[in-house]
């Protein structure tokens, strides 16, 4: 059966059950333009900005948070940044939170981890799941190649699974599991993510006179840290922020894209993503959106590979694929 079209998983729209939700994802940038993070790294002094708006919070408001909402005048400086000159960049992340924070968080349940650090992710990318950066950084969560790989990604000339939001997710909450036992607070994990667990143990061993710290302990070494990394924290702790309560902060105005409901099949080696689309009833744009990881337009050749297709159409099951892309005759 591996040369056949098989159904393996269905998932329906709205439900969250691990990493198995996938979510729509209308348009797939692949550059890094509208990344906070290449903003932090190309910024060389701070704009003159307008003033910000006004936010009237409720006191009767509960705001549920579980990591540190640490207050900072950086945290006031991004709040700022993300409601005018980003604003229309930001407004996006806000669109494309839909499509992937219960897939997010439903894998960071599945661990014990804190909900909120679905933020990272937000200021990582802006949930672009082909977002590329000049230091080669790609996915949802900004992998470089060499750490993609040591947390299971595959990276060849047919894939980049740095590009796969489900399994870039379980590789990214990995690695900051992985720092966070390191360093013993998800503020250093977050410094580590961006700059490297080597260069923060230096600096906390240098200033603090141990590694494991506290959230505290990330604003107590925020002058020996590089710029970007000392922008950080507050950056998603400002994004956290805004997206808790984007109306008190004038974004009532985004609407959230939907979930993305599919399933998935197992198809042959090397199948033609055209004949995947026939048989699925499908195309060959919407196979791309819900599986950003396959590079060219057929699956890899070596192995059989499991590919997403929407949900709302029924496949053809005897629609038997080949790794030729043609049909197994009746």
């Amino acid at each position: 059966m591996p040369k056949r079209l098989r159904r393996i998983t269905r998932y329906a729209a709205g439900i969250v059950a691990g990493a198995g939700v996938a979510l729509v994802a209308t348009m797939v940038a692949t550059d890094s333009t509208a990344q906070v993070v290449a903003v932090l790294a190309a910024a060389t002094s701070d704009p003159e900005l307008p003033p910000p708006f006004d936010p009237q919070v409720p006191k009767d408001v509960a705001i549920t948070w579980d990591i540190s909402n640490l207050d900072h005048a950086r945290v006031e400086y991004w709040i700022v940044r993300l409601q005018t000159d980003m604003r229309d960049d930001f407004a996006g992340f806000l669109e494309r939170k839909g499509r992937y924070e219960a897939m997010i968080t439903a894998a960071l349940d599945e661990r014990a981890m804190p909900r909120d650090l679905v933020y990272l992710a937000m200021i990582e990318s802006g949930f672009k799941p082909r977002a590329y950066s000049r230091s080669r950084a790609s996915g949802l969560w900004q992998f470089i190649r060499e750490t993609g790989k040591r947390y299971g990604l595959d990276v060849n000339s047919a894939v980049d699974e740095r590009n796969d939001p489900v399994k870039a997710t379980q590789a990214a909450l990995g690695y900051l599991s992985d720092l966070h036992e390191r360093f013993g607070s998800w503020y250093l994990a977050a410094a580590a993510y961006n700059t490297g667990e080597n260069r923060v143990g230096r600096i906390m061993r240098q200033t603090r006179g141990v590694e494991r710290g506290t959230d505290e302990d990330y604003y107590a070494i925020w002058p020996h840290l590089p710029r970007e990394t000392r922008d950080y924290v507050p950056l998603m702790i400002a994004a956290a922020r805004i997206s808790k309560q984007p109306e008190i902060y004038g974004f009532d105005y985004v609407k959230p894209h939907e979930p993305w409901s599919f399933e998935e099949v197992l198809v042959g080696p090397g199948t033609s993503l055209a004949t995947l689309a026939r048989a699925a009833g499908t195309t060959v744009e919407d196979l791309r959106i819900l599986n950003p990881q396959i590079k060219q337009a057929r699956t890899r050749r070596d192995e059989p590979t499991t590919v997403r297709v929407p949900l709302t159409i029924e496949p053809k099951r005897d629609a038997a694929l080949l790794p030729d892309g043609s049909q197994e005759p009746s």
